[in-house]
């Protein structure tokens, strides 16, 4: 009998505060699925950009949702964080401004990691 394939879930959240339901549900998914024992890299990017930014998931507020920042701490802690390098660039937000554990990379990263055997990609 074959081992199970490794599965990995890239997350794209593409909303920050502008449209908080949907920035929430990805960082959700995120954490839940770093909770399941899944390997996990979530992309901020647009707006959740500034999430990558420290104290900027603390001011995050949506009634009957899990904090932000607890959510981004469980993604850190086991998964792989990563800021856009154009949107990190158009909100002048550098490598030396990220919280720790943040990188900063851009579509071909994102592509790579997208295309991995066994990877699936969701974007929000």
């Amino acid at each position: 009998m074959l081992a199970p394939m490794a599965r990995s879930l890239v997350v794209k959240v593409t909303a920050g505060a502008d449209a908080p339901e949907r920035c929430a549900q990805a960082f959700t998914v995120a954490a839940t699925a770093v909770a399941a024992g899944v390997e996990v890299s979530l992309w901020l990017t647009g707006e959740s950009t500034w999430f990558a930014l420290p104290g900027r998931a603390q001011e995050f507020e949506l009634p009957h949702s899990a904090p932000l920042a607890e959510l981004l701490h469980v993604i850190l802690a086991s998964g792989q964080v990563t800021a856009c390098t154009q949107c990190a660039a158009r909100r002048d937000i550098g490598p030396g401004d990220v919280l720790p554990g943040v990188r900063i990379a851009g579509a071909a990263v994102f592509v790579e990691e997208a295309m991995a055997e066994g990877a699936q990609a969701l974007v929000y």
